[in-house]
């Protein structure tokens, strides 16, 4: 089966992500993607109590109305800090019948060469690549297991959903209404 890896930290998640997952599963050869929620990065300072479980929760809420979504908690597993590389070959090694791919944005595809161990990347795993305002997809000829997708472009930040609803603003249209409703009973992203 191919499967897709969407990964991020999704705090929260929204739904730019949900959108940009549903497309491409629907305009692709991907038959699955798998929203890889990321371990919080240990080089960064936690600025919100969305622990973990939060975000994997909130993540669930979602997939489970995106038809060939999951959602994934598989890079808690691997050591700290985990690199896409050795994501990808653990999930390739644990689940041998599945060929994987990788989603990124444009922003994140014009970083790429400074990836740890990109040129493997490139060489083992296809990649999608979705538009990003402001972002230009240059892909040379020979990386043929390189997509453009013509996935929408979402103007959605989490960054700013979680300033928003810090200082008392109405996201119910930037999240699922089942992540809303989350938020709200959970008081996260107030301080």
């Amino acid at each position: 089966m191919n499967i897709g890896i969407f990964g991020g930290s999704f705090n929260p998640i929204h739904i730019g992500h949900a959108i940009i997952a549903s497309h491409i599963l629907q305009n692709s050869t991907l038959e699955q993607i798998w929203f890889m929620v990321a371990p919080q990065n240990p080089l960064k300072t936690r600025h919100d109590p969305a622990i973990d479980i939060h975000r994997i929760r909130m993540t669930e809420l979602v997939t489970r109305h995106i038809p060939g979504a999951s959602t994934s908690a598989f890079e808690f597993n691997l050591p700290q800090p985990s690199f896409t590389i050795s994501t990808l070959q653990q999930l390739s090694l644990k689940f041998p019948q599945h060929k994987f791919a990788l989603i990124i944005g444009a922003d994140n595809w014009q970083l790429f060469h400074k990836w740890k161990d990109y040129e493997t990347i490139l060489a083992n795993y296809e990649i999608f690549i979705y538009p990003r305002l402001g972002y230009e997809i240059l892909i040379p000829e020979h990386l043929t297991t390189v997509h453009q997708t013509d996935a929408p472009i979402i103007q959605i930040s989490s960054t700013q959903i979680r300033q928003d609803i810090n200082h008392g603003k109405d996201v119910r249209f930037l999240v699922s209404e089942d992540v809303y409703n989350y938020i709200k009973k959970h008081n996260l992203y107030t301080k």
